[in-house]
C-alpha cells in the first residue's frame, strides 16, 4: 500500500492517557512513553492493513522519543493546535484522530478526519 494512502492516525497523547485515571499524573512523560510503546506493539485494533500512527504529546511529556511503528510529536504549544495542523496539511490522505476532546473532534472533523475516542487504542 502506497504511504500517501495509508491511513494516518493522530493520537492526542494527553486525552488518551488523561482517559484513564490510573496515576498518569504523577509520571506523565512515563505515561506517554508507555501509550508509545502500547501502540507500536498493537497498532490500530480492528485495522486490518498498515497504519501510520503520530503521537501528539505535550507539557511534561514533551521530549518523548520516536520508536518504529510510532513517530512522536512534541507539540511547541497547544497540542490541540498541532494535532489540527497535522490533519490540515495530510495531503488527502485518509485520517483518523483519537481523543475524547469535543471541541478537537469538532475541528477535525470540520478538515475531514474521521475520530474515535480512547477505548478505540487502549488496551488492558
Amino acid at each position: 500500500m502506497d504511504q500517501d494512502t495509508r491511513l494516518l492516525v493522530i493520537v492526542d497523547g494527553a486525552n488518551v492517557v488523561g482517559s484513564v485515571p490510573d496515576g498518569w499524573w504523577r509520571d506523565r512523560r512515563g505515561a506517554a512513553e508507555r501509550l508509545r510503546d502500547r501502540l507500536a506493539a498493537n497498532g490500530l485494533p480492528g485495522h486490518a492493513g498498515p497504519v501510520d500512527v503520530v503521537l501528539v504529546v505535550e507539557g511534561a511529556a514533551r521530549g518523548v522519543e520516536s520508536v518504529p511503528g510510532v513517530r512522536v510529536e512534541s507539540a511547541p504549544g497547544s497540542g490541540d493546535d498541532h494535532i489540527v495542523d497535522l490533519a490540515a496539511h495530510a495531503a488527502g490522505r485518509p485520517v483518523l484522530v483519537v481523543t475524547a476532546d469535543r471541541e478537537l473532534r469538532r475541528r477535525v472533523r470540520h478538515l475531514g478526519a474521521d475520530v474515535t475516542g480512547p477505548s478505540t487504542i487502549r488496551t488492558p
